[in-house]
C-alpha cells in the first residue's frame, strides 16, 4: 500500500539515496551529479510558498519515490515545473500516479495554471508516464548539453490544469 505525504527533513537522505541510484544508471534525468539530503532539503526551501514536495512511501514508511514542482524563471506567468522519480524496478506500480493526483492538487490551490515536464528525448519511461497524465507535446529543445556535457533532445510537456 503506497501512501503520499509532504516530506520530513529526516526523508531527505533517503529522498538523495533514491535519486542517487536513478542519477548513477543513467539515462532517465538530466540531474548527472549526485546529490545530499542537504541539498535536497536547500531544494525544498526555495520558494516554499510556491512549490510542493510530496513522497511517496511503503507500509513500512521506505520512500518509494517523490515528486516536485518548483517555478522556473523560464516558466510564464501561472506555470510550474515538475520533476518525478521513482525507486529504480517500481515503476508502473501507481507511484508516479498517486504522486501526480496529490501534486496536481497542490497545484491548483497555489493558483497554477499549466505544469510543465521537461523531459529528456531518450528517458522512454518518462514520456510515456507523463503522456498517461495527460500532459501534451509543445516543444522540443535539441542539443540541450547536460552539466556532464552530455547532449541530448528534450521534449516539452504540459498539462493544463
Amino acid at each position: 500500500m503506497i501512501q503520499v505525504r509532504r516530506p520530513i527533513s529526516l526523508d531527505a537522505p533517503n529522498m538523495a539515496k533514491l535519486l542517487n541510484e536513478i542519477i548513477a544508471e543513467g539515462g532517465t534525468t538530466a540531474l548527472t551529479r549526485p546529490v545530499t539530503g542537504a541539498d535536497l532539503i536547500e531544494r525544498m526551501s526555495f520558494k516554499p510558498e510556491r512549490s510542493a514536495w510530496h513522497v511517496a512511501v511503503d507500509e513500512k514508511e521506505n520512500i518509494v519515490g517523490f515528486q516536485w514542482i518548483n517555478p522556473k524563471e523560464d516558466l510564464p506567468q501561472g506555470a510550474v515545473d515538475i520533476a518525478t522519480f521513482v525507486q529504480i524496478g517500481q515503476t508502473g506500480l501507481g507511484i508516479g500516479s498517486a504522486l501526480f493526483e496529490a501534486t496536481k492538487k497542490a497545484a491548483m490551490a497555489m493558483g497554477y495554471v499549466w505544469i510543465n515536464a521537461n523531459i529528456r528525448a531518450d528517458n522512454e519511461g518518462g514520456l510515456i508516464y507523463y503522456q498517461s497524465r495527460g500532459f501534451q507535446d509543445y516543444g522540443v529543445i535539441e542539443g540541450y548539453e547536460m552539466a556532464n556535457g552530455d547532449i541530448v533532445d528534450k521534449r516539452l510537456k504540459r498539462y493544463d490544469l
